[in-house]
């Protein structure tokens, strides 16, 4: 009976250990700066299925733009669910983002909302790796944001 329940609890570890083993993790390796909503590196084991989402903006269903002229929040918000409904689209969600590049044009009055909206969407526990960059304008006139995802699938 003692061997049963050690060869159950072995088992149990393995797979356990297993399941870990297929999963995407995060860090922030000593000596590099703490990050602020975001992780620094995402490791992804072999197997997995990778999903690129091209860049979207602030585009609503019917092609308009979301929100106001100069609506940064609405345009973000919009491009975030863009993202989302990408992602489903595959069977993904946001817990399967590794990375996104977001791209604005306004970084000293955007970033405060760009946080807002972007914790609203990702893990805050285990943020994607990230790119933020600041431009002095985007493709489509009058877009503020645009934002590229990539996930993975186990």
């Amino acid at each position: 009976m003692q061997l049963m329940k050690f060869l159950c609890a072995a088992m149990a570890f393995v797979a356990v250990e297993s399941a870990n083993a297929q999963s995407v993790t995060f860090s922030n390796p000593p000596g590099v700066a703490k990050p602020f909503g975001y992780s620094h590196v995402a490791v992804v084991p072999s197997g997995q299925r990778m999903v690129f989402v091209a860049g979207q903006l602030g585009f609503l269903p019917d092609g308009k733009m979301a929100g106001e002229p100069g609506d940064f929040r609405a345009q973000a918000h919009q491009a975030f669910q863009n993202v989302k409904t990408s992602l489903e689209s595959v069977g993904a969600t946001w817990e399967n983002v590794v990375k996104i590049n977001m791209y604005m044009t306004d970084a000293k009055n955007q970033i405060p909302v760009l946080r807002e909206v972007r914790d609203s969407f990702v893990n805050t526990k285990t943020p994607p790796t990230s790119t933020t960059v600041e431009i002095s304008k985007l493709v489509v006139e009058g877009a503020l944001f645009e934002i590229e995802a990539v996930a993975i699938i186990p």
